[in-house]
């Protein structure tokens, strides 16, 4: 595609490059909180039905861009795309999260698993890359993504959410080849989907290592980053992805940010559990960050939310590489104009931080 970019800063924050103000976007941007989404996904009869028409997942990527000056879109869909279009039964209870009707458990279970077909069960969400990036005639950035495979893994064996994950975390004890078994055909899998997203439009890619940070030191280094080293590896050798800047986000896994910054990502997340100080000193200009501020001062009045966003920007400091953003998503009771409260400060005051 050749539409000419109108709003660039995010692309040139990822690049380390000056800009003149802070970029912003929302992890969950499009979300419960907003009531035009609740009425979208009402029309759609269910989240799947939502994710998987190609036009209203273009309708609600577009929503927030309506009411906020926001620096960059983020496709609309589910980290769990993947494992549902290689047979695991996707739903999601209400009120319950994702579950899966047939958990991975077992070697049998994993042999059958195969990368998918990107233009099979999967071309719903390049058909949907495809129509957010035309309709945002170049407006800002589209961002596409996947979740880790170590993050894929956890709702794959576990057939649900859980608060620790433990039946993969003993999977990796007692049968560690199985796990990376599985593992690497995720991978695999996580590759060939960015890709095929880069191909249909997508202007940057984010892996959401979720559940990262259950780990410990060198399980996070066997059974996580080595298979988000691969993917990014697996991109860079693309000529599809390979000029697309790759941020990686490993939710509570911030004592981990000087490895991650060695694989060839162009970001990293950073949940608000750390200081961006800290945070730059640890990736020593190798990689731009993202993040930090707590999703729960978006509860918070709206002075609250300005002085909160001041102070991550004073944390990150008057330096190229920076896009704010959450420390992880926008939950839903949040009251939508405190995200603009929180997208017009941000701007406002990385303004003012440059020009002194």
């Amino acid at each position: 595609m050749t539409d000419v970019l109108k709003n660039d800063r995010f692309l040139r924050a990822l690049r380390r490059e000056p800009t003149d103000t802070t970029p912003i976007w929302v992890m969950r941007q499009a979300g419960r909180y907003l009531p035009e989404y609740r009425a979208t996904r009402e029309r759609a009869g269910s989240f799947m039905g939502l994710a998987q028409n190609p036009e209203y997942a273009c309708e609600v990527t577009l929503q927030p861009l309506e009411r906020f000056e926001l620096d960059a879109a983020i496709l609309f869909s589910d980290i769990l795309t993947i494992p549902d279009a290689m047979g695991l039964g996707l739903s999601f209870a209400h009120g319950e999260g994702p579950q899966f009707a047939r958990p991975v458990r077992t070697a049998a279970d994993i042999a059958k698993l195969a990368v998918p077909d990107m233009d099979g069960e999967l071309r719903y969400v390049m058909d949907a890359v495809r129509l957010i990036r035309r309709e945002l005639h170049g407006r800002v950035p589209l961002i596409g993504f996947s979740g880790s495979p170590w993050t894929l893994a956890c709702y794959m064996v576990e057939g649900a959410g859980s608060r620790d994950f433990a039946t993969l975390k003993t999977m990796c004890w007692n049968e560690p080849k199985l796990a990376h078994q599985l593992l690497d055909t995720l991978a695999q899998s996580v590759a060939a989907y960015l890709i095929a997203q880069a191909a249909a439009g997508a202007q940057a890619l984010m892996i959401f290592d979720t559940w990262g940070g259950l780990l410990g030191p060198a399980p996070f280094r066997e059974f996580s980053l080595r298979y988000m080293a691969q993917i990014v590896a697996a991109l860079k050798a693309d000529t599809r992805a390979r000029e697309l800047p790759v941020i990686l986000f490993s939710k509570g896994a911030g004592q981990h940010l000087a490895d991650m910054a060695d694989i060839g990502c162009a970001a990293l997340g950073v949940d608000w559990t750390m200081h961006l100080a800290d945070a730059r000193r640890a990736v020593a200009g190798k990689v731009a960050l993202q993040g930090n501020l707590d999703p729960a001062v978006m509860r918070a009045n709206p002075e609250v939310i300005r002085r909160e966003a001041r102070a991550v920007l004073d944390s990150y400091g008057n330096h190229p590489g920076h896009v704010f953003n959450l420390g992880h998503g926008i939950t839903p009771e949040v009251n939508p104009e405190h995200v603009k409260v929180l997208v017009d400060e941000v701007h406002g005051y990385g303004r003012e931080l440059r020009a002194r």
